[in-house]
């Protein structure tokens, strides 16, 4: 709670006019939170997202009492809980948005919702939906030409979709991590009210590909942060760098016997640019890769090189600056033999590896990210830098990590 208001008061220098009591600090917190929030900014407009989907009149009352001037309940509710939390509304003096999170034919339900009266329509895109690349502006412009009631806007918004959003009819923006997980709230805060003031001074972004989009990210995160998206998983064991460098790129797969390297060096023929060639050779005592191959891979435009088992000539392929993670390096080579496969599921470092699964390697170790989650978990890892960046802020003005997170408080029991 002390965190939430410290980020709300430099937001608030940053000119935000509404704050935003989100669902899980009131879970966490109850309606204390809406208490303080509303003391310490007592001329602010204080939103209780309460995801309200049932008791709409007790949870309405509940929000006012505490402070609220507006409380949201979900669109999905049903129509006698939404007629009952506007009666509690009117009674206690608040208004009343309705969210339309997860909702299949969202511009039909707000043209429902505008007909029993509410007060605004929240296009929301949730944390989740961001993360497999939905996005509400889309939705917004739909609902903006149906209806009449204020619209509000929430879901992944930084400075440039926000002006987006308000060039398509949004008159409230309502942004979460972009600000509150950012190094320096008021300047992101800053930032974000001068495109919603001036939108049209904006020119929006030209899109990327999902596969760019991907590889941006995963270039700008690092493997600990990927890790902690999967819930801590995705490591390779014991496989460490050799040659360092940040690399990331889509996996071509080899599995070859003791000492034979004809399909390691084979599959460079087969890789494009911006691949990683992951390797599992049973032997961790005889090379089957070296300087050449390393050459052949720099040609190629391939991004790095991760083997389980050996590595040789290590004096030239430092100079050469290829990313390259082993479990091991030996002088002695085998011989190209032919045996194995390329392009076969493998196990390598202890994960599971497919063909076009994304690899991503960095001075912490090699994580693998399967290609069907790619997008989601590059966008989770994103969101798990930000949080990364607010704490070393909060702990650079003086406190502890467990200070900020009230580790003895959320202790499992």
């Amino acid at each position: 709670m002390d965190r939430a208001i410290e980020i709300a008061r430099d937001a608030v220098v940053g000119g935000v006019d509404w704050i935003e009591i989100g669902t899980p600090l009131i879970k966490s917190e109850g309606m204390d939170a809406i208490r303080k929030m509303k003391t310490a900014f007592p001329e602010r407009t204080i939103l209780a997202d309460m995801k309200t989907i049932d008791a709409g009149a007790i949870e309405v009352e509940m929000a006012a009492k505490a402070g609220a001037d507006v409380v949201i309940v979900l669109g999905s509710a049903d129509d006698s809980t939404v007629l009952d939390a506007l009666r509690s509304a009117h009674k206690y003096g608040v208004r009343l948005m309705a969210d339309l999170i997860s909702i299949l034919d969202p511009v039909k339900r707000a043209l429902e919702l505008e007909a029993m009266g509410i007060d605004y329509v929240n296009v929301h895109i949730g944390i989740d939906q961001q993360m497999i690349g939905k996005n509400p502006v889309s939705i917004l412009k739909k609902i903006s030409e149906k209806i009449n009631v204020p619209l509000a806007v929430a879901g992944g918004l930084d400075a440039e979709s926000a002006a987006q959003a308000v060039k398509t009819g949004a008159s409230i923006v309502i942004v979460g991590g972009n600000i509150t997980h950012s190094e320096n709230v008021t300047e992101a805060a800053r930032k974000i009210r001068q495109r919603v003031n001036s939108p049209e001074a904006v020119d929006i972004r030209g899109t990327r590909t999902v596969d760019q989009e991907i590889r941006k990210i995963l270039r700008e995160v690092s493997t600990s942060n990927i890790s902690d998206a999967m819930h801590r998983k995705g490591a390779m064991k014991n496989i460490h760098p050799v040659v360092r460098g940040k690399m990331v790129g889509t996996a071509v797969t080899v599995q070859v016997f003791s000492g034979d390297w004809a399909k390691t060096v084979e599959a460079i023929d087969i890789a494009k640019e911006g691949d990683v060639i992951v390797v599992y050779n049973e032997s961790k005592d005889i090379a089957c890769w070296g300087g050449l191959a390393t050459l052949s891979s720099l040609n190629k435009g391939i991004s790095g090189v991760v083997i389980e088992g050996a590595v040789r000539d290590i004096d030239e392929i430092e100079n050469m600056k290829l990313p390259i993670y082993t479990s091991n390096t030996v002088p002695n080579a085998g011989d190209p033999k032919g045996f194995g496969e390329i392009n076969a599921e493998i196990t390598c470092g202890g994960q599971t590896v497919k063909p076009g699964d994304f690899i991503v390697g960095d001075e912490s170790g090699v994580v693998v990210i399967p290609k069907e989650r790619a997008y989601e978990l590059a966008r989770r890892a994103k969101e798990v830098n930000k949080i990364e960046k607010r704490l070393f802020d909060e702990i650079r003005r003086g406190s502890t990590l467990s200070e900020i997170l009230e580790i003895k408080k959320w202790e499992k029991l």
